[in-house]
């Protein structure tokens, strides 16, 4: 490790809260499922390794309340979450499984963004990172899907709202936040942006959803295309949600740091690196001042990659430059796409039409 790094990060000023629990670590949802408890130790050991830990003030998140959850859930659901994992566990959807720990590691993600917000509040530090099992941004109101138990970003903005704060929702991961866009499709107190693979899983983030009612423009869907690589996510950035995300103004700023879009994870099909995802951090963090900026672990399944990629992302968040992969891009983005080839460049372009049209509207 380069001795400018370690010394860069001993004298560091600026900290940022990592939340997890040892509940995480004993959800257990199968033999060779990809959503497992490595996950968690790759991100710490990514930590290590971009030489920041010095800069990290671990905590372990308190439960959300039924209250809380209610907010985006149907107690309902919650109810026969509890009892499933009480009688041992079973399987909620094709890729869903809970155990007998599930709903102990569930409740402690959606209220992991809640205990941030108050320290973060409290001036315990500078950002969040959430390094949490399981993910969230596919839970619905009434289910789970995808992995994902309860929607931890949504119970985090949802009790935001609830005391009039203007929340900004930025979804990187791979797959499209279904849940998270539909608990704020009506609303105009949360502006939900996502870059995500398309057509693919869960089949939802089409150019076209922009929200509804109160919420119509608040919802931004950048749909890229299977192997659409760094540069283009940088313009989407730049171009459309920097300038987007500055006139709805909010006064948090919520991640969904997903690591599925890089080139190596085994169950996607994009194609950024490390470096990639500390200049999406570096992008989005100026978005909201210091002390209201969380970021949610959510997808990221090559334990490599994942451990590059949380460490690069922590860095980014204290101001140390780690890049332990080049940034990555497919060629001059003029040549990425024209209108009818549908390429990355194109899809930006649509997505800022038709944002303004809305905006206009």
């Amino acid at each position: 490790m380069p001795v400018e790094r370690l010394r860069a990060a001993r004298f560091v000023q600026v900290s940022v809260l990592l939340g997890s629990h040892e509940a995480f670590v004993e959800h257990d949802p199968g033999a060779e499922h990809p959503e497992s408890p490595d996950r968690l130790a790759a991100v710490r050991r990514g930590i290590v390794d971009a030489g920041v830990s010095d800069a990290v003030v671990p905590f372990a998140p308190r439960r959300a309340t039924r209250e809380e959850l209610a907010r985006v859930h149907d107690i309902g659901y919650v109810s026969r979450l509890e009892e499933l994992c009480l009688v041992g566990g079973g399987r909620l959807d094709a890729d869903t499984c809970v155990s007998p720990a599930s709903y102990e590691a569930a409740v402690r993600s959606a209220g992991a963004g809640l205990d941030a917000v108050e320290r973060l509040e409290h001036g315990d530090a500078d950002a969040a990172f959430l390094a949490l099992r399981p993910p969230g941004h596919h839970a619905v109101e009434g289910g789970a899907m995808g992995f994902c138990l309860l929607n931890n970003i949504a119970v985090t903005a949802a009790g935001l709202v609830a005391r009039g704060e203007r929340v900004l929702v930025v979804d990187w991961d791979a797959h499209h936040g279904n849940g998270t866009q539909a608990a704020f499709y009506e609303s105009s107190d949360v502006m939900f942006v996502s870059l995500h693979q398309f057509p693919f899983y869960p089949g939802t983030g089409a150019l076209g959803e922009v929200g509804t009612g109160d919420g119509e423009g608040a919802t931004l869907n950048v749909p890229f295309p299977a192997g659409t690589a760094g540069d283009a996510y940088r313009m989407a950035l730049d171009e459309l949600v920097v300038p987007v995300a500055e006139e709805f103004s909010p006064t948090w700023l919520l991640v969904s740091a997903g690591f599925d879009a890089h080139r190596a994870d085994p169950l996607t099909d994009l194609g950024l690196s490390a470096s990639d995802f500390a200049d999406l951090t570096e992008r989005v963090a100026r978005l909201a001042v210091p002390g209201r900026r969380i970021f949610f672990l959510e997808g990221g399944y090559d334990l490599e990659a994942l451990a590059s990629s949380a460490g690069a992302t922590v860095a980014a968040l204290v101001g140390i430059a780690y890049r332990p992969e080049p940034a990555t891009t497919v060629g001059r983005l003029g040549s990425l796409g024209s209108a009818r080839s549908g390429g990355p460049a194109a899809v930006v372009d649509a997505a800022r039409s038709l944002h303004e049209r809305h905006r206009r509207g």
